[in-house]
């Protein structure tokens, strides 16, 4: 069967990640990295490309993506996969006979910081890594240098310089060849750039801000501004490696589930460090719970089948028999192992990660074209149709409490989702929580488009509300002369649980009922789940927009003592400014919540 790249690339993430492509014997081709994995993946399918690379797109039968927080942690991952797999395509170097460190010798009063190989370590000096590839050293030591002034030169370079060197101009050297900086502060900076690559950016952050608040005191403006600016350098270079940690080992399990779909994903992490991501669908015939289905799949993945256990087992739902589970799994591997679900820090953001990933792989699922025209034909012999519907549009509407009322318009063909004709519907005019007056008036702006042409007909138009906005679309269906369009009314059931929706066709009086594990109900639950979250996102946008501010005074919770805080751990507005919701909440008196309101006040 041919791999079909425009269904792929419609679901594929915008995130950073690595892609494994695959043959029809499903042995890897490729193993590549990416800072945006769909733009990286739609350019082998587009575009001139050499005969090599032609030939191995010509093999692909899949591709199958991990999606990770980092870039730096795709390129470790993608590294690691290189070397277990050792796919045909990507390039083999010679097993690691020697590593890549930083080197700082301690027979030089001025060291510089010295990219090194070595099988052992001297005892001339101290060795920071090693590092995972001799790119990762050098961009190491070009951020060292550029934020703390370390030379670069070579020792006989430096014995031999009268006069600065372009380096010094451009504020990448302090010049200690020529005397411009003494050996004690030359020491001091050196210090600083290794405690960095040691992993202790903080404590050298702190130092920094009391030397710049005691330069400001003293008047020394021009000193305090050089010590602001390595403030936030520093900051950018702290942002988090949210997967390599430095420690812990565990496999996190995630569950995902859609409308006619599941997914879990399984994410190792050894020593801190993710080696990879394994996805499996089962089926879930009997319709369990997820908690129960979930424990299932972990009682299956170890006590079925042979594999290490680490010391931590994380969950996205709590297992049923997590106890029970555990204390077998400590026998097993004779070493106490924990399994839980309640996680915090980097265990949380681990979690978070194999939760992406399992999304990620149900949306792929799901974008098959083979399930999708399974769907559309079942919904076709569902309403007795002649043809296949070709375009079906579904309505929601989404406010908070009457606030920034929003309508949403998403279209499906057999594709999929077809993002590029989705539409909100800013709604205005009508009273605050008024439902039926929104859809009503989403309905006819839309829908007059239609009749005079300027937009495509959809072949059956759902709306998300129940027996009320199937009689509100009713009437403008009346009002404006539609009769081509198939009329559809989706309510959800008394518990909202997927499978018991209410069906309407036409008319209030005229249900549908479909079995639950049907594909043209899994069509509709799926469209109908997809209007509801492009509503919350078109509300939110519009309710953030109107609420949005820029100056920290403005914020809710920010008064001079966490203003002061703020200014002080980012060295001034425009560091808070570009800092993200986790950089936020390390600030002292700055908890996870009120991080995301000064993001969103800042960001919108």
């Amino acid at each position: 069967m041919t791999f079909d790249a425009k269904q792929f690339l419609s679901s594929v993430s915008t995130s950073p990640g690595v892609y494994r492509m695959l043959d029809e014997q499903s042995n890897t081709l490729y193993v590549g990295k990416a800072k945006r994995l769909k733009a990286r993946l739609a350019s082998y399918f587009r575009g001139q490309l050499n005969t090599k690379t032609q030939a191995m797109v010509g093999r692909i039968a899949d591709v199958q993506v991990t999606v990770t927080r980092t870039e730096t942690e795709a390129l470790l991952l993608e590294q690691t996969l290189i070397k277990q797999l050792r796919p045909p395509y990507n390039i083999l170097l010679r097993d690691d006979k020697s590593y890549p460190f930083v080197f700082v010798t301690d027979r030089h009063p001025y060291p510089a910081l010295e990219y090194k190989r070595a099988r052992q370590r001297s005892d001339d000096g101290r060795y920071l890594g090693p590092y995972p590839s001799s790119g990762a050293v050098r961009e190491s030591l070009a951020l060292m240098q550029k934020i703390f002034h370390i030379r670069n030169c070579e020792d006989s370079v430096f014995a031999h310089r009268s006069r600065p060197c372009l380096q010094y101009q451009i504020q990448r050297c302090s010049a200690p060849c020529v005397d411009y900086i003494s050996a004690e502060d030359y020491q001091r900076d050196v210090e600083h750039a290794v405690m960095c690559l040691e992993g202790k950016s903080e404590n050298v952050t702190q130092e920094l801000m009391e030397a710049m608040e005691r330069a400001s005191q003293a008047l020394n403006f021009e000193e305090a501004a050089r010590l602001r600016d390595q403030v936030q350098q520093l900051r950018q270079l702290q942002q988090r490696q949210f997967v390599d940690t430095g420690g812990g080992d565990a496999d996190i399990f995630a569950l995902a589930q859609r409308p006619g779909a599941l997914g879990v994903s399984v994410l190792s992490v050894r020593d801190g460090r993710l080696l990879g991501a394994r996805h499996h669908t089962p089926k879930n015939d009997l319709d369990l719970p997820l908690e129960t289905l979930l424990t299932e799949v972990v009682s299956q993945y170890y006590f079925g089948q042979p594999h290490n256990v680490p010391s931590e087992v994380i969950t996205s739902h709590p297992l049923d028999d997590s106890e029970l589970i555990a204390e077998a799994l400590t026998q097993q591997a004779g070493k106490r192992i924990r399994v839980t679900s309640q996680v915090r820090g980097h265990r949380a953001q681990w979690q978070q990660l194999a939760i992406t990933n399992a999304e990620q792989q149900l949306a792929s699922q799901l974008a098959n074209q083979t399930q999708l025209t399974q769907r559309f034909t079942a919904l076709q012999k569902a309403l007795g149709l002649e043809e296949t519907p070709q375009r079906l549009e579904c309505f929601d509407i989404s406010h908070s409490h009457g606030e920034a009322t929003v309508a949403s318009c998403v279209v499906f063909d057999h594709q999929g989702p077809r993002k590029s004709d989705y539409r909100h519907f800013r709604i205005e005019g009508v009273a605050a929580g008024d439902d039926y007056a929104a859809m009503q008036q989403a309905l006819t702006r839309r829908l007059k488009r239609v009749k005079s042409g300027e937009a495509v007909a959809p072949d059956i138009l759902i709306v998300d509300g129940g027996k009320g906005q199937l009689n509100m679309a009713r009437e403008v269906f009346k009002a404006l002369e539609i009769t081509n369009i198939i009329l559809l009314g989706v309510a959800k059931g008394t518990t909202r649980k997927a499978g018991l929706e209410s069906l309407f066709l036409e008319t209030a009086d005229n249900p549908l009922d479909l079995d639950p594990a049907s594909p043209a109900l899994h069509l509709i639950q799926h469209i109908r789940d997809e209007s509801h979250r492009f509503a919350i996102a078109g509300h939110r946008a519009q309710r953030d927009k109107a609420r949005r501010t820029s100056t920290l005074q403005d914020i809710p919770g920010i008064g001079p003592k966490r203003r002061r805080e703020l200014l002080r751990f980012f060295g001034g507005l425009q560091g808070v400014q570009k800092a993200s919701r986790d950089e936020l909440a390390r600030v002292p008196g700055i908890n996870a919540s009120l991080a995301e309101c000064i993001y969103r006040a800042l960001n919108g």
